[in-house]
């Protein structure tokens, strides 16, 4: 079975050769116009374009205004270098490559790219340092090896591990490139969640045995309500979540100057096992201090900031202070682009303050799941300042904007960080962008509409673009007038009519070749890698159409088996399709003797609930089932008939609701249409009626 990154990973990149177009450019502040340039040879795609004067001009003002002569990130990239990770790709269990460095080397060359934002080659260039390093004596990183760093504190008895990456392999790879030079043969005896996305925990198992942690003898640490926010996060729109990552993380763009080239917080996520463990301690009080392998430390709970559940962490013998992924050298996503709760940025703004006042004003060096550490107290309450400033701005200038009228369809285009914010490198938006993020905070505060009436009750594109097409006079002059605006580098505007036709129209080349060519732009222009990834993919998508082939869910058995029961009911009530329910009524008792749990499933309305903790007195059907086993059915392992048929689950009653419930299910296709006339056949993998199917929790 392949699963979606095994499908990717072996997507070929597609060459092409052709001749440059050329172009005319007139005197300055007259109209000016350049020829649609033809494809480009050294690009990835044969429809592929060269920058245009007008990208060009953004891209060169900005390597005019932006701050480059202040290089403190390198020589804070560069400090307390030990070794570098010997090979550029590192191989999965499966066979498959699981990380490969070798695809950024371009990065490194010794000139600029007229394709990529000088503020994020800069960026990209520091996110292609890959290996260990010291951070102070007892305190050492893997960088470069994962989305994420790999931390390791020195203990009395042994390593104390943060925030243990994507997958195993990487893991595997890091530690044993530290054990070599660093290392002296002692073992983890301690691994701290910082928070709950999976590239801070994903490869545990890589480190540690589950018997292990089980017993105690690895003390593996979180904050409290770890387990359930770490599932339930990307499970009920998981679906969604992973056809989004296609777009904000250019999955299925090769890394090249006018493709990916990186993802701001590292350059892209591992392919390798995912696992997870569950902690065996949680730390639960707002500050909690005690010690791990005889290192005293303590715990900052950070809730509702960059995860739903998170902690920073102070050393104070060694005047170190951890910050997990609050304060990284970005903006980070108040909205997330995959699609996520949208985040508090005042909360997450004063909890920063609070850092800064308990540790942040006698901490030495300050360190994070992502990017470099920071050295020197001055340097440290500048970089937390900054970001405290920076998300309680974003929080209270775009809501004094909305108190003004300013609505969530003119934010971004509205809404400005202050000079002093954007001239601070580490206020850059290499995850997070000002644009989308002034749009989230309203959406938190207010929601999508924007008062007027017309956009209460919107048709849907498909519907109402037809009506745009006939007034604006039909394909042609669309595709005339969006060329001429392309043309004079209006690609905003050019938007605006082109994806009316498109919509109209999925089955015109001309236009979904032109648009892409406008998105194509778009992307070059961009500074944030989540929005150029978006361009360049929708501009990948229209012009190659949605990739076939069977796919899978890449979700692995720790994550299904952590999902509690009522979550794989409540996600069991999402696969269902109501309109295959009409009519259907009956209640289940469901017992998992093992756990000691109980549930009411009921089927009304065209509904599926449940209600736990309780059992209905004339149920049409009771089914015992150990949690254990349930979990095969879960993973799709075991199928519920399977289990019935020889034991292992037994039912009481009217058995054939089951086959009525299972009947409702459906499968989610993880690579849905987005946009109009690129979608082919996809053969989709048949997952189980009853098996859980939740998205893959690797975002931030």
């Amino acid at each position: 079975m392949t699963t979606r990154r095994q499908f990717i990973g072996s997507l070929p990149v597609v060459g092409a050769a052709f001749a440059v177009g050329g172009g005319v450019i007139f005197d300055e502040g007259m109209a000016r116009a350049q020829e649609s340039p033809g494809p480009l040879a050294e690009h990835f795609h044969p429809k592929g374009k060269a920058p245009s004067s007008f990208t060009l001009e953004v891209l060169e003002q900005a390597r005019g205004t932006l701050p480059f002569a202040d290089r403190r990130d390198f020589e804070e990239l560069d400090r307390g270098f030990i070794a570098p990770m010997p090979d550029l790709k590192i191989m999965a269990d499966a066979g498959h490559v699981a990380w490969d460095m070798e695809r950024f080397q371009f990065l490194n060359e010794d000139r600029d790219f007229d394709s990529i934002h000088p503020s994020l080659l800069r960026q990209s260039r520091l996110n292609n340092n890959y290996g260990l390093y010291e951070v102070i004596p007892g305190i050492y990183q893997v960088r470069g090896a994962d989305l994420s760093d790999l931390t390791f504190v020195r203990g009395k008895t042994g390593w104390i591990v943060f925030d243990p990456l994507v997958t195993a392999e990487p893991v595997r790879a890091a530690w044993e490139l530290f054990q070599k030079h660093v290392g002296d043969g002692l073992p983890v005896t301690a691994v701290i969640y910082s928070h709950t996305h999976g590239d801070h925990w994903g490869g545990v198992r890589g480190l540690v045995d589950e018997a292990d942690v089980r017993s105690g003898k690895v003390a593996l640490i979180a904050p409290i309500d770890f387990m359930d926010f770490t599932i339930s996060e990307n499970v009920y729109a998981g679906n969604a979540m992973n056809r989004r990552l296609f777009f904000q993380y250019g999955l299925l763009l090769p890394a090249s100057p006018h493709g990916y080239v990186g993802q701001g917080l590292g350059q892209g996520i591992s392919a390798g096992a995912t696992g997870l463990i569950a902690p065996n301690r949680y730390v639960s009080e707002a500050i909690e201090e005690f010690e791990v392998d005889g290192v005293r430390m303590i715990f900052q709970n950070t809730p509702n900031t960059e995860a739903p559940r998170e902690m920073n962490t102070y050393i104070p013998d060694m005047k170190a202070l951890w910050m997990a992924e609050n304060v990284i050298a970005s903006l980070h996503n108040i909205y997330t682009l995959r699609g996520a709760p949208v985040r508090d940025p005042l909360r997450w703004s004063k909890y920063i303050g609070e850092s800064l006042v308990r540790f942040g004003l006698e901490a030495e060096v300050m360190f994070a799941s992502h990017h470099w550490p920071r050295w020197g107290n001055e340097r440290i309450q500048e970089v937390l300042r900054g970001q405290r400033d920076l998300y309680a701005h974003m929080n209270n200038q775009v809501l004094h904007l909305a108190n003004q009228g300013v609505t969530i369809n003119q934010v971004h285009n509205v809404y400005e960080l202050p000079k002093g914010l954007q001239e601070k490198w580490f206020c850059r938006g290499y995850h997070g962008s000002a644009q989308h993020n002034a749009r989230g905070v309203i959406q938190r505060y207010l929601g999508f509409w924007d008062c007027n009436p017309t956009t209460l009750i919107p048709l849907s594109p498909e519907v109402s673009a037809p009506l745009y097409v006939e007034m604006m006079g039909g394909s042609d002059k669309i595709i005339a007038r969006g060329r001429e605006l392309h043309d004079t580098g209006q690609y905003l505007l050019a938007t605006e009519i082109v994806n009316k036709l498109v919509q109209a129209e999925p089955d015109n080349a001309a236009a979904k070749d032109l648009l892409a060519d406008i998105f194509e732009q778009l992307g070059y222009q961009q500074e944030n890698p989540g929005l150029r990834n978006s361009f360049l993919a929708g501009a990948y998508e229209l012009r190659t159409g949605i990739p076939q082939g069977a796919t899978a869910d890449s979700s692995s058995p720790d994550v299904i088996r952590a999902m509690s029961t009522e979550l794989f009911l409540n996600f069991l009530g999402i696969r269902m399709d109501s309109r295959k329910a009409e009519g259907l009524r009956f209640t289940i008792n469901l017992v998992t003797p093992d756990n000691g749990e109980k549930f009411i499933i009921e089927m009304e309305n065209a509904t599926l609930t449940n209600i736990q903790g309780f059992q209905a007195a004339k149920p049409d059907l009771t089914l015992t089932i150990n949690r254990a086993d349930l979990e095969q059915t879960m993973m799709g392992a075991k199928s519920l008939d399977a289990q019935i048929a020889d034991g292992t689950a037994k039912v009481e009653g009217d058995a054939s609701v089951l086959a009525k419930l299972a009947a409702t299910m459906v499968d989610f296709d993880p690579r849905f249409e987005v946009l109009p006339g690129t979608k082919a056949l996809t053969e989709l993998a048949k997952t189980e009626p009853f098996e859980a199917v939740p998205g893959q929790p690797i975002s931030e």
